[in-house]
């Protein structure tokens, strides 16, 4: 599960859309509009700025990539010219979380057995989302449309996909039986992804592995259709000699994965600092972006070992995606951070819900902490849509651009 820590931003290209086509933005003037962004403005007129003279810079290349091309080039040219890359992505996914809540619906506690077809509908929806993510930034290359908000809209989908990913993938293999082991896959999952633009954020370049998120795409997906054709209960049988249960094998890779990662992704934080004096991309300190991620990490960790009701343990799937949230909103200022050469702020209102769970347990739960946990998800996913649209309407009207549609090139090449 720790490959899911990769961006996907190689596949395609750059990922970097939006040129040429209508200034107009996803929601119209209104209610909605007023609902879902921000009173203020997120960035500032020098961030913009900044934003503009982004460059996309990658390097390495993972070992299934060169076959996979092959592929993505032919359904790329399968996509109609007036698709807009950022719909490809978000379409991918839409799909991606669909099939996912799916088996959360059947598995709320990630200990139930779904329909065999659930498990199948979820290993499809990791491979429509691994495909169209993959040829997004190829539809922006052939339309004429690549600008720096199709990376970051790319960057953001993919961190809340990591999420919905390594939750699917625990439900599977029934992991909620092990609930340390489900808090580790989990939340290992998105610190890795993290970690990848912690790296990127210090050193200008995202880099990849042989073994990195196509591989672990493909393999979770396997991991489904495996569960599918033989049945949950296939992972709740110890294997002799070592008398552990299968379950624990994608775990116990996960652990390994996570190891090898973060010594690669620790030793450029330290060591490849491209600012002054060995600083960040934006002149910060190396070990500025740990805070953000430790306080959610440790945040879910005290939550959990405190809960005087089994929290975690009864409600792991609104725990993980509560906590989800929260990660993916931050690790979208980090990839902002980098775009934009700025700093990246402690102070953030996605830290309300958990800090709600918390200030509940320290009070002796006079709420109810299941309430209470409902309360921090829908506040938690609430912020993170508010950011992300605020965001894309910002940079697409800075530049003029749309974020989900795209003109025909020949009206395009007019203007």
């Amino acid at each position: 599960m720790s490959g899911l820590a990769v961006a996907h931003g190689r596949r395609g290209g750059a990922r970097e859309r939006g040129r040429g086509v209508d200034s107009s933005c996803w929601f119209a003037p209104g209610v909605l509009r007023r609902l879902f962004e921000l009173p203020a403005p997120v960035l500032s007129r020098h961030q913009l700025k900044r934003l503009e003279e982004h460059r996309y810079s990658s390097s390495g290349r993972s070992l299934l990539e060169p076959i996979m091309q092959q592929y993505w080039e032919w359904l790329v040219n399968r996509m109609p010219p007036w698709i807009a890359p950022n719909l490809i992505t978000i379409v991918g996914l839409v799909t991606n979380i669909f099939t996912t809540l799916v088996l959360v619906y059947y598995c709320p506690t990630a200990t139930e057995q779904a329909p065999l077809w659930a498990y199948l509908l979820c290993a499809v929806g990791l491979f429509v989302y691994q495909s169209l993510d993959a040829i997004d930034g190829k539809q922006a290359r052939r339309t004429n449309s690549s600008s720096p908000l199709g990376e970051l809209f790319d960057h953001g989908c993919d961190s809340l996909s990591t999420v919905f990913v390594v939750l699917g993938t625990s439900i599977a293999v029934q992991l909620g039986t092990h609930p340390d082991w489900m808090f580790f896959c989990c939340f290992a999952g998105m610190f890795m992804f993290y970690c990848a633009h912690w790296q990127t954020y210090v050193s200008g370049t995202l880099r990849f592995g042989i073994f990195d998120v196509t591989e672990s795409q493909i393999c979770l997906a396997l991991l489904q259709m495996f569960t599918a054709a033989v049945g949950p209960t296939i992972w709740n049988v110890t294997i002799p000699v070592i008398n552990i249960q299968m379950k624990i094998i994608p775990a116990l890779c996960t652990f390994i994965g996570v190891v090898f990662s973060c010594t690669n992704y620790f030793r450029v934080i330290f060591t490849g600092g491209v600012g002054k004096n060995g600083s960040t991309i934006a002149g910060t300190s190396v070990l500025s972006p740990v805070l953000h991620i430790g306080s959610v990490i440790i945040l879910a960790m005290m939550i959990y070992k405190k809960s005087a009701v089994q929290l975690f343990q009864k409600h792991p799937c609104l725990y993980i995606l509560a906590f989800g949230f929260v990660s993916a909103k931050i690790t979208n200022k980090l990839v902002v951070a980098h775009m934009t050469k700025s700093e990246m702020h402690l102070h953030d209102v996605a830290f309300l819900g958990p800090g709600l769970l918390f200030l509940d347990q320290y009070f002796n739960s006079f709420i109810d902490e299941y309430l209470v946990l409902w309360i921090s998800l829908i506040l938690s996913l609430f912020d993170l849509v508010r950011y992300c649209v605020s965001v894309c309407n910002e940079i697409a009207s800075h530049l003029h651009i749309c974020v989900f549609k795209i003109k025909p090139q020949s009206a395009a090449g007019i203007q």
